[in-house]
């Protein structure tokens, strides 16, 4: 085991236009980390044995009264790299929650478009360099990135993006010893499976559409599992969004003027279905997962896009002009492509590689990379027999 204080200072990123001026970001880290040298983890040992642990953090985004402070709670995994050439460099990436205590408000603190909701996802990558070490302690020196956004429930949602430097201490619990762990001989193996999820999500539909909503899910795939560690596999999804039901049964403005014939059937017109390709990182009860997929069927994102790339500015005559987002290559290509990353928790490790598993997740969807809404999801996985 071990732990680590860290001390950051950066620079957060201009949000939008006329976002609150801030001074340097300084933020305080403590993690908890584990080795995992135990030569039984299969998963540790194809990965190199990699460090993992939780990390506990407050930040202070440099204008306490208008963008405020951050506290977060985030696992993490840590890599080392390129040891042969740079002796000490390690990457590590993190991905968890935040609490904000500054949110937008358009009467007192317009100009902060970035945060909307107390609770945001939080995520950081970051490469240390080991300046130099001592029997127990590594000192190191990072550079990296962080990011704090809700998942598009709530708008605006401009996210919190930083740039920071940290200086930090690796202690270990035990005095140290040779770190070069002890190995076995795994032998290459793969199983075929099937997967199966129900969702449950949130989202907003637009500023002024700004209330949440469910969106329900279903999916399946069918893949290989690589060595009990590496997961990758296709499949189909299909979603129905509430909000895309209630603006077509509503008869809203851009459903009377465009598309009126979605009125003959608005449970069909706001559903969705596409594939997608997914891979997963296995590692005891958790897998990191990452989907790309293709989206088939998503009629109503026409409106969905011209509702928030879209702007609006008084007439001088009190009235308001909205202009529509313009439907252009930018559009084809997010009507196109979705992804999906998030976190799962195994109710039996799979490092036994059990023939049945449960699971249930925390997700990010998105189209292409603009966050879609934010999901909870339970699923079944099945193995068949193991081939070496």
């Amino acid at each position: 085991m071990f732990f680590s204080p860290e001390l950051l200072i950066g620079k957060t990123l201009e949000a939008n236009t006329d976002f609150p001026k801030t001074n340097l970001q300084h933020a305080i880290f403590f993690s908890l980390g584990h080795y995992n040298f135990n030569s039984d983890k299969e998963w540790a040992a194809r990965l190199k044995f990699p460090k993992t642990g939780l990390s506990f953090g407050y930040t202070d985004f440099g204008n306490s009264e208008k963008v405020g402070r951050a506290y977060t709670i985030m696992p993490f995994m840590e890599f080392s790299i390129l040891q042969q050439r740079i002796p000490g460099l390690n990457l590590q990436i993190g991905f968890g929650a935040s609490y904000t205590d500054t949110q937008y408000d358009s009467i007192a603190n317009p100009f902060n478009r970035a945060i909307t909701t107390k609770i945001n996802w939080s995520f950081r990558s970051f490469l240390y360099y080991d300046l130099f070490s001592s029997k127990k302690t590594d000192w190191r020196f990072g550079l990296g990135y962080l990011h704090h956004s809700n998942g598009h429930t709530n708008l605006p949602n401009q996210g919190l993006n930083s740039l920071a430097a940290s200086f930090s201490a690796k202690i270990d619990t035990k005095k140290k010893v040779s770190q070069t762990p002890k190995t076995q001989n795994f032998k290459d193996k793969s199983q075929t499976y099937f997967s199966a999820r129900i969702g449950l999500g949130q989202n907003v539909l637009s500023e002024k559409f700004n209330t949440k909503k469910e969106v329900f899910t279903i999916a399946a795939s069918v893949g290989k599992i690589i060595n009990n560690t590496f997961k990758f596999g296709g499949g189909f999804y299909y979603r129905f969004y509430e909000h895309y039901y209630d603006y077509i049964n509503n008869n809203e403005a851009l459903i009377e003027e465009q598309l009126p014939h979605f009125k003959d059937n608005p449970f069909g017109y706001a559903a969705n279905f596409g594939l997608f390709a997914t891979s997963e990182l296995l590692i005891d009860h958790f897998g990191f997962e990452f989907d790309l997929g293709v989206n088939i069927y998503k009629p109503f994102y026409k409106i969905d896009w011209q509702l928030n790339q879209g702007y609006s500015y008084p007439d001088g005559n009190g009235g308001t002009v909205e202009v529509l987002g313009e439907l252009d290559w930018y559009y084809e290509i997010k009507r196109t492509v979705s992804s999906r990353m998030g976190i799962k928790y195994y109710l039996w490790t799979t490092s036994k590689a059990p023939k049945h598993n449960i699971f249930v997740g925390a997700h990010i969807n998105a189209n292409l990379g603009q966050a879609d809404f934010t999901e909870l999801s339970i699923g079944y996985v099945y193995r068949f027999n193991l081939k070496s």
